[in-house]
């Protein structure tokens, strides 16, 4: 999609930021904490004039963390900062049946089935090691906004509560941001301001996908007779109500998100209403605390660039919040587009460095919002989604569907098609640990891309010491390389060209060219 460029005049006195980003959730947040890492100027405009919410905390605020966003938060120094996942258990958690005193509790689910980590094979995933970090891990939102946004303060990062953007005009070497009576410059602007966005919209982005099939309800309340509701998540024929902790439910109603549509605010006695019909009960509620609805809605910008516009989050794509990936899709947005864009920005990005965005980015969310349909599909109150239930009751009861569907829920088997035959291409580079104690993820805390040199290439070596302002080197013996000889790493943890034996020169070259700059230098097998 092409943009028709305006004409501007700078205000005077006012900075010209590199980047603009529109919303400081944890995507925008995330986003600014990589530019800045980067050495640019990053000004946040966020419409909330208070960051904190009740729904961004437990149990409504919860989230699971899979292993792409784990380990980005290990790269960046930022995993130690997590303290929820230490003192609190899963709230959607059930306990399996069984004689056990212990019973084992799920870890997460597909289409309201339950999984559990007796039945994953995690030795299936060969590129994780014994220091690799957690597969999944349990967070909030309001715990994540306050760590990334501390993170982006002391990196410089201006953030602006209660400053809605109205609309936008850009030109072929930057963008004037209006809000109310104020505007704002920049060379790029960075849509992450959530489904609705603002930016989006005012940007002639399509937003291509599928129509709902519910609304769901997330609500706190106080029950009058809790115990006509049985713990736990409960298919019924009308629907499913999930109750995780006393007063605090989740509903879906399967009216094709049409009461979501009305935009009606969340009465006591609608909720009751609902409450009643799904679970089949007479259950009274007493006081309505907390009550906001969402929908399965599911799509995605057709492009996630136009003109010096992208697009990262809620923004670029949405969908139900089944299995909790939308977090960490949007985080994976921004760590794949915050070292493109920022080398972009200092003029020393490689040709088409900014449209791998789109291009890796894409497809994991169309997968993505795949998954989330494929389990609509199967949750629906009609006998047709009953009988393809229980038979993904029967599969997911055996070891090899279970790891499957973990590994897909985890992310764990994340990929990006880069070519190379080396079956390490394209992957997040194995968390290996050096014979010191040293570890991959302690390495790239500085945002700089990695030069993995087991055997120590001379080549590789001066190479690398030539460019330290875009790569670090390490060398020395690991407690378990998988194989490797050396490796070049993407300053997002993707492994871009990686060797088993004597190392292919020409291939190293290829690599760095492609991903780091066609000035970088010629490396000889005999330097």
């Amino acid at each position: 999609m092409q943009t028709k460029f305006k004409s501007s005049k700078s205000t005077q006195n006012q900075p010209v930021y590199d980047v603009i980003i529109s919303g400081a959730g944890p995507v925008g947040l995330f986003l600014a904490c990589e530019l800045a890492l980067a050495k640019c100027s990053v000004l946040i405009l966020e419409k909330a004039d208070n960051p904190h919410s009740p729904l961004k905390q437990l149990p409504f605020g919860i989230r699971g963390l899979s292993t792409p966003t784990i380990e980005a938060l290990d790269r960046r120094g930022l995993l130690q900062e997590l303290e929820i996942h230490k003192r609190v258990k899963n709230p959607h958690a059930i306990p399996a049946s069984g004689p056990s005193p212990q019973p084992e509790r799920q870890v997460g689910h597909f289409a309201g089935i339950s999984f559990y980590p007796g039945k994953i094979d995690a030795s299936r995933w060969s590129n994780r090691l014994t220091s690799s970090t957690e597969t999944h891990l349990l967070s909030e939102m309001e715990e994540l906004e306050t760590i990334f946004a501390r993170r982006a303060a002391t990196l410089g990062v201006e953030i602006n509560y209660g400053t809605a953007i109205t609309g936008f005009h850009q030109t072929a070497d930057g963008v004037t941001v209006q809000c109310a009576e104020h505007s704002f410059e920049s060379k790029w602007l960075v849509g992450c301001d959530g489904s609705r966005s603002i930016v989006r919209k005012a940007g002639g982005f399509e937003f291509a996908g599928t129509e709902p099939e519910f609304t769901g309800y997330s609500v706190q309340a106080d029950i009058i007779n809790p115990e006509k509701l049985k713990p736990g998540r409960n298919m019924t024929a009308t629907g499913m109500y999930l109750q995780s902790q006393p007063g605090y439910l989740v509903i879906q109603d399967f009216d094709g998100g049409a009461f979501h549509g009305t935009g009606q605010p969340v009465t006591l006695e609608h909720i009751q209403q609902v409450l009643r019909r799904i679970s089949g009960t007479d259950v009274t509620l007493a006081t309505l605390h907390i009550a906001t609805t969402w929908t399965d809605r599911a799509r995605q910008a057709t492009t996630y660039c136009n003109g010096r516009v992208l697009l990262a989050g809620d923004a670029a794509h949405i969908h139900s919040p089944l299995g909790g990936q939308g977090l960490n899709l949007g985080l994976g947005d921004a760590m794949n587009l915050g070292w493109k864009l920022a080398a972009t920005i200092h003029s020393n990005a490689p040709e088409g460095l900014l449209d791998s965005y789109y291009a890796e980015r894409h497809p994991i969310g169309t997968k993505v919002l795949d998954w989330s349909r494929a389990q609509v599909a199967i949750m629906k109150p009609d006998p047709h989604a009953r009988a393809l239930n229980a038979i993904f009751r029967d599969l997911m009861d055996t070891r090899d569907v279970t790891t499957y569907i973990a590994g897909r829920v985890w992310g764990v088997d994340t990929h990006y098609d880069l070519g190379g035959e080396h079956p390490l291409i394209g992957y997040y580079v194995p968390n290996f640990e050096f014979d010191d104690g040293v570890k991959i993820g302690e390495l790239m805390r500085d945002g700089r891309g990695l030069v993995i040199d087991f055997d120590t290439n001379h080549s590789l070596k001066t190479w690398a010491g030539q460019h330290r302002d875009r790569v670090n080197y390490v060398s020395g013996r690991a407690k378990d390389r998988l194989g490797l000889n050396a490796a070049l790493v993407r300053p997002d943890g993707i492994i871009a060209w990686a060797s088993d034996g004597k190392p292919d020169y020409s291939e190293f070259q290829s690599s760095v060219e492609r991903w780091f700059a066609s000035n970088s230098g010629i490396i000889h097998s005999n330097s």
